[in-house]
């Protein structure tokens, strides 16, 4: 392409050029105008380190361009965004604007958002948290109440919920029988007594043998309907995802998001997945956490009962090291989850679980590896995870079962990464 200026004009360097004239015949396509503004921007979700946008589509826009502060920090595609690297309790201003091939629409109007406290904030809970799971029943570990409960726990997940007759749908019946007469009134006292306590309560939904069914929408609706009323009559603070057979990631999203609609920003939202759930951004439970990233606590995978895996550096190791540990927490850190949203899971003791029982030292080498970069074993991760979010275990029946050694090992080193 040739240019020149006209009337004696010096030369100059031109980078934009339009051609206007006959196309040549035969055609008759119209050439492309710059979409119209984007309308409809608001915060879907934030973190301590990213906030989550939406807005509305643009009539013949092919992308759309990302403004934060007034300067361009990304551009996608689709209708959403989530923009990273934030700083955490900091104010925001975000526009967005919609791009074709003829140029950018004028910027939409701005929005604000305010990140969260370092380790989310605003749920409660410290920056670094450890959660148990207490045995609504007596498999040979220690018998206990709520109130029997260590200190060291910020978060308690009460096993488990039961389904009921109707698909999604799930009920809790305290097994006063085999928790020597405990009493509903006592266990509702003994979780509010926690909660006064700064801790948190939640309902855990699946196990091992746990068949709740999310398949569709009239079960989501069920299982979230259902969930609510367990938390208004006990008190519960939260959920917990611990569905080891299978989930359906479209209808569990829809479900959890239609809880917390109803539960408000403060619902504790936790989830426990095998090792296996956890190695693909395309497996249905990895898809689940990232699809409710905005309202999600923490992700405890439980790295037990598993065998050989692969790392994020796609080496395989095996259960019972370090590596392990580091180098599968790394996948999740590394596959769009908010570092305060990761959390390890171990058996609290040798017989908490079939295989890969590892002691509390191992356990807080692995916690000082991804967040300070020291202890680590052969796997480094390439960078560290200040905001890692702690360590979970089943449960806090063998735990006290063992003297407490799990919590009283790991629990103060949680509380004390950076």
């Amino acid at each position: 392409v040739y240019t020149h200026g006209w009337y004696g004009q010096a030369a100059y360097y031109a980078d934009d050029l339009s051609v206007f004239g006959p196309d040549g015949g035969g055609g008759g396509d119209q050439e492309p105008t710059v979409p119209g503004t984007p309308g409809g921007l608001g915060v879907s979700g934030t973190t301590s380190s990213s906030v989550s946008l939406a807005w509305n589509p643009v009539s013949g826009a092919t992308g759309y361009t990302v403004y934060r502060d007034g300067t361009r920090v990304t551009a996608v595609s689709g209708t959403s965004a989530t923009v990273t690297g934030l700083a955490a309790s900091t104010s925001y201003s975000f526009q967005v604007a919609a791009t074709n091939a003829a140029g950018e629409s004028p910027r939409s109007a701005a929005v604000t958002a305010r990140t969260k406290e370092n380790g989310g904030g605003g749920d409660g809970l410290p920056r670094h948290a450890v959660t148990g799971y207490w045995q609504n029943f007596n498999n040979g570990a220690a018998v206990q109440r709520i109130s029997d409960v260590s200190a060291q726990y910020d978060i308690i997940a009460v096993s488990f919920a039961d389904a009921t007759g109707t698909p999604g749908a799930v009920t809790f019946n305290l097994d006063t029988a085999g928790l020597n007469g405990y009493t509903v009134d006592q266990f509702k006292a003994d979780v509010r007594a926690k909660q006064a306590a700064g801790k948190k309560v939640i309902i855990s939904v699946g196990g091992e043998k746990g068949t709740v069914s999310v398949n569709d929408s009239a079960s989501a609706t069920a299982f979230a309907n259902s969930v609510y009323a367990l938390m208004q009559e006990y008190g519960f603070d939260g959920v917990d995802i611990d569905l080891e057979n299978g989930l359906n990631a479209t209808y569990m999203t829809q479900a959890l998001r239609a809880l917390s609609a109803k539960a408000g920003p403060s619902m504790i939202l936790t989830m426990a997945p095998q090792t296996i759930d956890m190695q693909s951004t395309s497996n249905s439970y990895f898809r689940t956490a990232l699809n409710v990233k905005d309202i999600l606590t923490v992700v405890n995978m439980q790295y037990y009962n598993s065998g050989s895996m692969l790392g994020c550096d796609g080496k395989v190791y095996s259960q019972g090291s370090v590596d392990f540990l580091t180098a599968l927490a790394c996948i999740q850190l590394e596959g769009g989850l908010d570092p305060s949203q990761v959390g390890l899971g171990l058996p609290a003791s040798t017989r908490g679980a079939g295989s890969g029982y590892v002691s509390p030292t191992v356990v807080n080498n692995a916690l000082d590896c991804l967040t300070r970069g020291t202890h680590c074993g052969t796997f480094k991760p390439s960078k560290t995870y200040p905001d890692l979010r702690g360590a979970m275990t089943w449960s806090t029946n063998w735990d006290a079962t063992a003297g407490n050694a799990w919590s009283n090992a790991v629990g103060p080193h949680v509380h004390a990464l950076p």
